[in-house]
C-alpha cells in the first residue's frame, strides 16, 4: 500500500514536471552532451524548426549549426563538470533570409551543462528587446559624448558637404592638424580604408534625421599615428533647409559650419571598449565578425544603399573539402585551419569591409561602396594567397583551397535576402565547376523570373 501511494505520488510530480515543462513560457531543451535532443518543449520546436529544412529536429548543435557555429566549439572547451556555458548568447535567424517581409528575428540561447551525459538550453524570442537596447546604446554614448571633460575635444566645423570648414587649436591639441585641414573633407581624420566617400555622407544625413551621429573607432592624426576616437557629427541650428548652409543677417547662407563634429581621443578606454564588442559581435573561434555583426552590418548599409544608390558587393566563401580536414586531422585541426582562414580573410580586407563567419565554414564579406568587378579581385587575392599558404597542424601541412560566390547592387535597391542568394548560387556554380575558384552572379539575359542566373568565372 504505502509503495503505490509513493508510486502514485512519484508519478503525480513527473506528470507535473512534464506539464510544466510544456507550458513554460520560453523554449526548453534538453541533451545528450553531444547536442542529441532528448526532451523539446513546443516554444522551441516553434523557434528551432524554421532551421530545419525537413523538420526534423535531433540535434540541437545541427539545428543551430548555421546560425551559431561556434556553440559545439565553446562546449567542447568548457572543461568544468557542471555550470553556465553561454549566458544569453543571442542568435540572429531568419536575416538574409527568403522571408524578407518578416522583420530579423533574434533568440537568447542559455546553455547549462548539468553534468557530463546532460545540457539544458533556455530559449527566448528577444527581438524587440534587441531593437530598444541598440537604441539606449546610441542614447547613453551621446549622453556620454556630453558629459566628458571639454579638455579632450576636438571641437571641428563642417560646411554642408562635411569639409573642414575653419580651424582651432582643439583640433591641433587632439589631432595635430595646422591650418591646412580647412577645405579638406571629414574623412581626413580616419585611416584610408576605414571609410567611404558614400559612407561620409551618409552621416551628415544621419545627424540631419536624428539631431546627431556617433562613430567609435580608429583615427590618424596629421603624423600618420593612430588613436581610438569617438566623433559625434551635429547639425548647427538656422540653417537654410536647401543648402545646409547657415543663414547670415540678410538672410542668404554665409560660409559658417552647417554641421558640428566633435572628436575625443577614448584610446584609454579602447581595450574595455573593443572587449564588449568583441563579446558581441565576434566569432569566438576565428576573430572575425559574428552572424550578428555581420546582419546588423548588412542592414544598414543596404538602408543606406536605398536612401542613396551606391555600389554594394556581397562575397560568400567556404573553405573546399572542410570535412575532409576534419575527417583526417580531427576537429582540433579543422578549428586551427578556420583561425588561419580568419587571418588572411582579415589580412585582405579593409577596415571598412564586414568580414564575418556566417555558418560552419563559411564566411561572408560585405563590401560598401564595392563593384562586382572590384569584389572579384579582392576575393581573386585572397584565393591565391589561402592556396600559396598551407597551415602546418602538429607539424603535418595542410592545404587548404576557398570557393567564393560574388554578388552586387550597382545601386539596385536589393533586400539582403535576395544579395546572398544571388552570392549563394554564384558559389555553387564555382564549386560545381572544380572548386579553388571565384564565380560571380551575373543577370539574366531575359527578365522572365523562370530563367535560372547565370554565373561567369573570374
Amino acid at each position: 500500500m504505502i509503495d503505490d501511494i509513493l508510486q502514485d505520488g512519484l508519478a503525480a510530480e513527473h506528470e507535473a514536471l512534464i506539464q510544466f515543462l510544456y507550458l513554460a513560457p520560453v523554449g526548453l531543451v534538453q541533451t545528450r552532451i553531444d547536442g542529441e535532443i532528448l526532451m523539446i518543449n513546443p516554444i522551441s520546436a516553434q523557434l528551432l524548426m524554421p532551421l530545419q529544412r525537413d523538420g526534423n529536429l535531433l540535434n540541437l548543435f545541427g539545428a543551430l549549426e548555421s546560425v551559431a557555429p561556434e556553440l559545439r566549439h565553446l562546449c567542447s572547451v568548457f572543461a568544468r563538470p557542471s555550470g553556465m556555458i553561454c549566458d544569453g548568447l543571442h542568435i540572429h535567424l531568419n536575416s538574409g533570409s527568403q522571408r524578407a517581409a518578416r522583420k530579423p528575428q533574434v533568440l537568447s540561447l542559455s546553455l547549462l551543462k548539468l553534468d557530463d551525459q546532460r545540457l539544458m538550453a533556455v530559449l527566448s524570442d528577444v527581438s524587440e528587446q534587441v531593437r530598444r537596447e541598440r537604441q539606449l546604446r546610441q542614447n547613453d554614448a551621446w549622453l556620454n559624448a556630453l558629459l566628458t571633460s571639454i579638455t579632450d575635444y576636438a571641437l571641428v566645423g563642417l560646411d554642408s558637404d562635411g569639409r573642414v570648414s575653419e580651424w582651432n587649436t582643439t583640433i591641433e591639441r587632439v589631432t595635430g592638424h595646422a591650418e591646412s585641414v580647412v577645405g579638406r573633407p571629414y574623412s581626413v581624420f580616419y585611416p584610408d580604408d576605414a571609410t567611404t566617400p558614400e559612407q561620409l555622407r551618409d552621416r551628415l544625413r544621419e545627424a540631419d534625421q536624428n539631431g546627431w551621429s556617433l562613430k567609435e573607432g580608429p583615427s590618424v592624426r596629421a603624423d600618420g599615428s593612430q588613436f581610438w576616437s569617438s566623433a559625434m557629427i551635429s547639425p548647427l541650428p538656422d540653417r537654410d533647409p536647401d543648402t545646409g548652409a547657415e543663414a547670415g543677417a540678410n538672410g542668404l547662407p554665409d560660409d559658417g559650419p552647417a554641421y558640428c563634429m566633435v572628436v575625443r581621443d577614448i584610446s584609454d578606454k579602447r581595450d574595455a571598449i573593443e572587449k564588449r564588442h568583441k563579446a558581441v559581435f565576434c566569432d569566438h573561434l576565428t576573430g572575425v565578425g559574428n552572424r550578428r555583426a555581420f546582419f546588423e552590418a548588412a542592414e544598414l548599409e543596404l538602408n543606406r544603399n536605398r536612401r542613396a544608390p551606391r555600389p554594394t558587393a556581397l562575397i560568400l566563401l567556404d573553405a573546399d573539402h572542410f570535412k575532409r580536414v576534419n575527417d583526417r586531422h580531427g576537429h582540433p585541426a579543422g578549428d586551427a585551419v578556420l583561425r588561419h582562414l580568419g587571418q588572411l580573410l582579415t589580412a585582405t580586407f579593409r577596415q571598412v569591409d564586414v568580414v564575418a563567419r556566417v555558418g560552419g565554414e563559411e564566411f561572408a564579406v560585405l563590401l560598401p561602396s564595392s563593384t562586382l568587378e572590384g569584389a572579384a579581385i579582392v576575393a581573386e587575392r585572397l584565393r591565391q594567397l589561402v592556396a600559396a599558404r598551407p597551415i602546418v597542424v602538429d607539424g603535418v601541412p595542410i592545404e587548404l583551397t576557398i570557393s567564393a560566390g560574388i554578388a552586387a547592387s550597382d545601386g539596385e535597391q536589393l533586400q539582403l535576402d535576395v544579395l546572398m542568394k544571388r552570392a549563394d548560387r554564384a558559389l555553387y556554380a564555382a564549386k560545381e565547376q572544380g572548386r579553388n575558384r571565384i564565380a560571380c552572379w551575373t543577370p539574366p539575359p531575359s527578365a522572365h523570373p523562370d530563367n535560372p542566373p547565370p554565373t561567369r568565372d573570374v
